[in-house]
């Protein structure tokens, strides 16, 4: 007799698989972030200064800013990144959500700083900066 294949448990299967990489994944990237956060924080504020996106009068408090941000987003509820991220999910296809986070935090936050004379470029240019150096944590 012929096994009756039941199309809906497949399926099911198959995305369960996909959460649980997607899952092990983020909880990668994110003790990675925390675990590099200082040497992330340093070339992520460097990239941001040589691609003028950025103007600051103290990068070391940029640095500092940047630094903390890597390390509090282990901690954060889902629903906090989710809620930040929000705006800017649709920007690029398969993005990273810590890049994501960081480019909210400077479009949002960081633009009230009183350490930051001014930010260039738009949401996509940010995106590519922040992105250019956060994907070295990011699982291939």
């Amino acid at each position: 007799m012929a096994r009756v294949f039941n199309n809906n448990s497949a399926t099911d299967k198959t995305i369960r698989a996909i959460d649980r990489k997607r899952e092990q994944e983020r909880r990668f990237m994110l003790s990675q972030a925390f675990k590099n956060a200082e040497e992330l924080s340093t070339r992520l504020v460097q990239r941001l200064i040589d691609r003028h996106i950025i103007e600051t009068t103290s990068e070391q408090t940029m640095r500092d800013l940047f630094s903390d941000q890597l390390r509090n987003i282990s901690n954060m509820e889902e629903f906090d990144i989710q809620f930040k991220i929000a705006p800017l999910r649709k920007l690029a296809t398969d993005p990273n959500f810590i890049s994501l986070y960081l480019t909210q935090f400077i479009i949002e936050d960081l633009v009230d700083h009183p350490k930051v004379q001014d930010i260039f470029g738009d949401d996509l240019d940010i995106y590519r900066a922040v992105d250019s150096v956060l994907s070295k944590i990011r699982p291939s």
